[in-house]
């Protein structure tokens, strides 16, 4: 299978094209700065993704955002938290739009805060969200 996995330089996405890679994919990374030849360069902040580099991938995972774990959740962290999913999920999924041959599967997650701190209680899909950043 030809895997595309973008923010493949973070903490889940490191693993996850590894072991991609350890399970017989062909694991290609959707990277700001490319260090390997199989990687493609993006930049969600301008726009820039070709297109023509993503015809025949399988399966895309969508991981890219800004770090979490790094720095003060100031008003500007929290900003550029927001908008880096905004912009690199419709960044990728106008790209994906027009591929001849689109990929049958893209998984995207974005965090977990969602749901906000409750303790002890169980939380699903239909949970509302909680409050806070």
């Amino acid at each position: 299978m030809n895997l595309l996995v973008s923010g493949a330089t973070g903490l889940i996405g490191r693993r996850f094209a590894r072991d991609g890679h350890e399970r017989g994919h062909r694991v290609r990374r959707l990277t700001r700065v490319g260090a390997a030849a199989e990687d493609i360069p993006w930049d969600p902040s301008t726009g820039r993704l070709a297109a023509a580099a993503l015809e025949g991938i399988d399966a895309v995972v969508h991981l890219a955002g800004e770090p979490l774990a790094t720095g003060r959740w100031t008003a500007r962290k929290k900003q550029r938290i927001v908008e880096s999913r905004e912009r690199g999920t419709a960044l990728l999924s106008r790209t994906l739009a027009v591929l001849e041959r689109k990929p049958r599967t893209l998984l995207s997650a974005s965090a977990i805060g969602i749901y906000g701190s409750r303790g002890d209680d169980v939380l699903d899909e239909t949970s509302g969200a909680g409050r806070g950043f």
